[in-house]
């Protein structure tokens, strides 16, 4: 049976962070079909030297199958999605595209929001108007947004949100091509997250900074992330935004379960510029539009246009807040046991 990718060409924009790598990881297996190329799509050429080398450089037998399939697949092009005549270039060549380019740190976009802009906003409506105003093959596109999106305060969630509403908007007169977008909280190794950081202070002897003791945060593995997108790439209807069901922590159980036994102080140090105390992966406005898929929710676009005519019963009631606590420190501990014993592994610590 045919599997999604089965000879597509994938694009990935912002295809050498950590989530985009992840995908390239997962996609090289094999999981959802034998695409006919992948192509990383980043504009930092010293992230895609050294994504390539370490493919390249793949000496354990049960990666060989990654190794020969890096060789036959992926490729890289330089290229920024704010820039429209270079975007445009890699589009041509893609019938399936995951828009992963983001500028993701709040405290970064409040201060620069206009860069918050050109590359949230401005390179989504650059990578919309290259595929409906050309006579390209695209067929499907995901983009990434964030659960700051829903009811943003800050710069990110704002133009992630404009976002979300761009690649809406572009079913209606894109006759060949689908978008869609997912939603998720905290990935729990991505570069800038909060477990990275708490790892790097409570190796260096702490003191580990948190923000406020109230504050929660959904918690998702890079695996469940890509989990969502494939998802997306499989089930996702034009414009909907699809939303895993995740586990959320007080951040103050992530601290003590990085700290482990070690006597190492907590800082509380105050609210960071636009953070939020929780998180909010559906709003309650939201909430009405929401159907169940799978371990997955589905929040269907407002456009009527784009109504399918779905009248089922809303699958959660009110906003799906990381206020809602799941996890409790043996449970955050338990999230996070892989990426503390990767980290400490050979150091002499317990975490």
């Amino acid at each position: 049976m045919q599997t999604p990718l089965d000879g597509k060409r994938v694009l990935i924009t912002g295809g050498t962070g950590s989530l985009g790598q992840a995908i390239v990881r997962r996609l090289l297996t094999g999981e959802l079909g034998h695409p006919e190329r992948i192509t990383v799509y980043s504009r930092d050429e010293a992230k895609q030297y050294y994504m390539r080398l370490m493919y390249l450089n793949r000496e354990v037998a049960t990666d060989d199958i990654v190794y020969r399939n890096f060789q036959q697949w992926l490729n890289f092009r330089i290229g920024d999605v704010r820039d429209y005549a270079t975007l445009l270039q890699a589009v041509r060549e893609a019938e399936v595209i995951i828009h992963a380019a983001a500028l993701k740190q709040v405290p970064s976009c409040e201060y620069f929001p206009t860069e918050a802009v050109a590359t949230n906003i401005n390179g989504a409506i650059n990578l919309v108007r290259a595929i409906r105003e050309n006579d390209t093959p695209v067929e499907r596109v995901v983009a990434i947004s964030t659960d700051k999106a829903a009811k943003p305060i800050n710069v990110m969630g704002m133009t992630k949100a404009v976002m979300e509403r761009i690649f809406t908007e572009a079913n209606i007169n894109s006759p060949r091509a689908r978008f869609a977008c997912v939603r998720y909280g905290n990935v729990i190794a991505s570069r800038g997250s909060v477990v990275p950081l708490f790892i790097s202070q409570a190796a260096n002897g702490g003191p580990v900074t948190v923000t406020m003791e109230e504050m929660t945060r959904f918690l998702l593995t890079l695996d469940h992330a890509v989990d969502t997108i494939f998802a997306a790439l499989r089930t996702a209807e034009p414009g909907e935004v699809l939303v895993p069901h995740a586990p959320s922590a007080l951040i103050m159980d992530v601290a003590r379960a990085v700290i482990g036994d070690r006597d190492i102080e907590i800082k509380i140090t105050g609210i960071r510029p636009g953070e939020k105390i929780h998180e909010i992966m559906i709003s309650e406005e939201e909430s009405f539009r929401t159907v169940a898929r799978g371990d997955f929710y589905a929040i269907r676009p407002m456009l009527p246009e784009l109504d399918n005519g779905y009248d089922g019963k809303p699958a959660i009631e009110g906003e799906y807040s990381s206020e809602q606590v799941t996890l409790d420190q043996h449970g955050v501990y338990q999230l996070l046991e892989q990426y503390l014993d990767r980290q400490y592994a050979g150091k002499g610590i317990t975490a």
